[in-house]
């Protein structure tokens, strides 16, 4: 089984913003991290999922995320997200981000697991940690996804 560990952190909503994640299967381990100038603390975390999956490898191995997001793995785990592919996302926050992961579950049908933040769980904590280093990093990406909408809502 591929074990995926997730989380995003925003400073400020919307501020800057980065994710973390590492993945484990048998004695690999990896880990990712990005930051954003301008984003939300949901983005994150969903991109963090995202990354997570877009790095796996090899196919048809179990797939298992844990996140600290009750965004996103009620989301999913609830079923929510078939409802709002169903009306194309409208009047839904991050449509972009949900599109590109619904492609992503199709292909890998990820388990989610919600674990408490900040609660001293090991990858957890590391992949905060991750997160938070990226949002104050000096290479800041713009998330085309956040920024594209903040200008149709500013027209």
């Amino acid at each position: 089984m591929i074990r995926i560990y997730t989380d995003g952190a925003a400073q400020g909503n919307p501020g800057p913003g980065g994710y973390g994640v590492i993945l484990k299967w048998e004695k690999h381990n990896k880990e990712l991290s990005q930051g954003y100038r301008l984003t939300t603390n949901n983005r994150m975390e969903l991109m963090a999922v995202i990354a997570g999956l877009k790095a796996i490898r090899k196919l048809g191995i179990p797939v298992t995320i844990y996140s600290d997001s009750k965004y996103v793995t009620e989301a999913v785990n609830q079923g929510w997200i078939w409802g709002w592919e169903k009306i194309d996302f409208k009047k839904k926050a991050n449509a972009d981000l949900w599109k590109e992961y619904i492609q992503l579950h199709h292909r890998f049908h990820p388990k989610f697991i919600w674990i408490k933040g900040h609660a001293g769980h090991p990858e957890n904590e590391r992949c905060d940690l991750l997160a938070v280093y990226a949002a104050q990093g000096d290479d800041l990406l713009a998330d085309e996804g956040y920024e594209q909408s903040a200008r149709n809502a500013e027209r």
